[in-house]
């Protein structure tokens, strides 16, 4: 799976932004792009009842470490919903193989790192042998990729927490909510 958001992140984007046949409210760069989502999410948040302290412990930290978005100059194309669900495999003689990937809907033009982050947040099993393989078979990441990918794990729990409020799936909804606060602090 990091082998094929590798190639996918090898095509370049002229923009920041959500895609169809063309980026929409497109952003020319990371920060304000990161920055405007993260508000959507975070008003998202607050209007679906979530806890105002997890509100203001997210929006601290997108101030004090925001500027890591500005490390990414350029924009690429990005699955955004890459997980196992969405990747097709074949047996070949050596083994499985990935052989496609399917649910291109989501995708935007962004820092590859938001794409690898969410691949990794939303792992099914979320075990270190998985997240090895993933992060190996992505390749080499930027000197600052610990620091923006926990960022973006942060973007994708509110973002997740979002989705499952406004269909009424409370569930998950703590367990979200605890690695909001983890991630957060």
């Amino acid at each position: 799976m990091g082998a094929a958001l590798a190639t996918v992140h090898q095509i370049g984007q002229e923009a920041y932004g959500y895609v169809t046949d063309r980026i929409l409210d497109p952003r020319f760069d990371n920060g304000s792009y990161m920055r405007h989502q993260f508000a959507k999410k975070l008003a998202e948040f607050k209007v679906l009842g979530g806890d105002g302290r997890l509100h203001d412990a997210v929006a601290r930290r997108v101030e004090r470490d925001g500027a890591l978005f500005d490390n990414c100059g350029t924009a690429v194309l990005c699955h955004n919903d890459l997980h196992e669900g969405n990747v097709l495999v074949a047996r070949r003689p050596g083994g499985w193989e990935v052989s496609g990937v399917i649910d291109v809907e989501n995708a935007i033009a962004a820092d590859p790192l938001i794409d690898l982050a969410k691949t990794d947040y939303y792992s099914l099993g979320r075990g270190e042998p998985e997240r090895s393989a993933l992060f190996e078979g992505y390749g080499p990441l930027p000197a600052d990729a610990v620091e923006r990918l926990d960022l973006y794990r942060l973007y994708h729990a509110v973002e997740l927490w979002d989705c499952f409020r406004s269909i009424g799936t409370v569930g998950p909804l703590g367990g979200i909510a605890d690695d909001i606060a983890r991630l957060a602090g």
